[in-house]
């Protein structure tokens, strides 16, 4: 039986970081960031997000002040990410790490494998059941369900069915469940950057704010650096929080 979310949200105890020049001061940072809901506000829907106005430029700006060692780790596909950010000069990493660059867009690790066609028309056909909202990726696709939050157990329900029959990975988020290859995981995606001489050697903090983001945090944690959980979610690895979107930006210095 795979496992579910608790409804009951626990507020978050974790202190606030020191900031960001306080941690570079000691060694060499390297930021992970996730997108929706940590650089920007999550919204109904993937498309309905509001990107702020150069935004992109400000963390190319963050990322020259690093030395390159900055990176955004995202569950959306690159191709999505990129039409919202245009093409940034940083790193990034799509798909729940599944797709990754280098800040110059040189791809990094072997290439991801699509879901089947058969996985894509089931988890079509759970949506249109339940009335949800199905979000195509180049490697994985995802069920939103933030406008009928009651059909979210009927939804995990029959979408785990889907992954136990495909051999697939669950990726659950804020009213959003997704199917991706195994081994597409945040965690992954830093393992790979922090092995390149980019990032080699440094103290990697991800910053993410939901369920897909500790992966993130326990890698970084292993290689010696911590993590930022974002908003009030409750979690088991992040070291440290910071409330709200624009905390965030405020802490980054954007």
């Amino acid at each position: 039986m795979l496992p579910r979310r608790s409804s009951v949200m626990i507020p978050s105890k974790l202190p606030h970081p020191p900031s960001l020049d306080e941690l570079c001061a000691t060694k060499n940072v390297a930021l992970f960031l996730d997108f929706d809901g940590t650089l920007i506000e999550i919204a109904e829907g993937p498309d309905t997000i509001h990107v702020p106005d150069n935004v992109s430029q400000r963390l190319e700006a963050l990322s020259v002040r690093l030395d390159n060692r900055l990176a955004l780790v995202s569950g959306r596909g690159l191709d999505n990410l990129n039409q919202h950010l245009g093409m940034p000069c940083i790193a990034r990493a799509g798909s729940h790490g599944a797709e990754r660059l280098d800040a110059q867009g040189e791809p990094l690790g072997p290439n991801p494998k699509r879901l089947s066609s058969d996985v894509i028309d089931s988890l079509r056909h759970v949506t249109s059941v339940h009335g949800a909202l199905f979000e195509a990726k180049p490697f994985g696709a995802a069920i939103h369900y933030r406008s009928i939050p009651e059909n979210g157990a009927a939804i995990d329900a029959a979408v785990a069915r889907v992954a136990e029959e495909s051999a697939l990975t669950i990726k659950r988020g804020k009213c959003v469940i997704e199917l991706v290859r195994p081994g597409a995981d945040k965690g992954s995606a830093l393992s790979a950057f922090m092995e390149t001489p980019a990032f080699a050697g440094s103290k990697p903090i991800f910053i993410g704010d939901d369920v897909t983001d500790e992966d993130g945090f326990v890698a970084a944690r292993r290689l010696g650096g911590l993590g930022v959980a974002v908003g009030e979610r409750p979690s088991d690895n992040a070291n440290y929080k910071l409330d709200t979107v624009k905390d965030v930006h405020a802490w980054l210095n954007l």
